[in-house]
């Protein structure tokens, strides 16, 4: 495994958490969007972030990961800068697709990463739902990594209209 993380530390309590640079690095992103598609095995995923400088590059990734998961060919939703509320509301518009809110927040000279993953109801992972899988597939270094060129998934943007954007449409 290239540049390892603390697989313990770092996933847990709802997704992937940890300071950066240092505990969590952008590759992080990659493998966890790989196995959130393979433990939730989805054809489909929404993803967005808050508006932090270091987290579109972590948002970026986590996609990236998600459309080269073995098989599944997964649609990823990017919809860019949303609050996690929005998030969740696209996952039900989806009809209960899995999915990620990441964010970044600066605290004392450094800056945290947390990667919030969802089931298909909403909930956030925990061991009992998926995050327990992700956290031994990372720590043994068995990141799922597409079959085959056809199996690759592919990243749509997908920004959730405003009110107003509904009301004209």
């Amino acid at each position: 495994m290239l540049n390892p993380i603390d697989a313990d530390r770092v996933i847990h309590a709802g997704g992937a958490s940890g300071v950066f640079p240092g505990q969590i690095h952008e590759g992080v992103a990659w493998w966890v969007g790989a196995c959130l598609v393979v433990t939730q095995r989805a054809d489909q995923i929404a993803v967005a972030h808050n508006e932090h400088p270091v987290i579109a590059a972590f948002a970026d990734r986590f996609c990236r990961g998600a459309i080269n998961a073995q098989h599944y060919a997964c649609t990823v939703h990017t919809m860019g800068v949303q609050t996690r509320e929005q998030l969740l509301a696209r996952l039900r518009d989806l009809g209960g697709a899995p999915g990620a809110w990441l964010a970044g927040e600066d605290c004392e000279g450094a800056t945290t990463v947390r990667i919030c993953l969802f089931d298909g109801q909403g909930v956030e992972l925990d061991d009992s739902n998926g995050l327990g899988k992700i956290r031994r597939l990372i720590a043994e270094d068995r990141v799922p990594i597409p079959v085959n060129d056809r199996a690759k998934g592919r990243i749509v943007p997908t920004p959730t209209p405003t009110w107003a954007d509904s009301w004209t449409a």
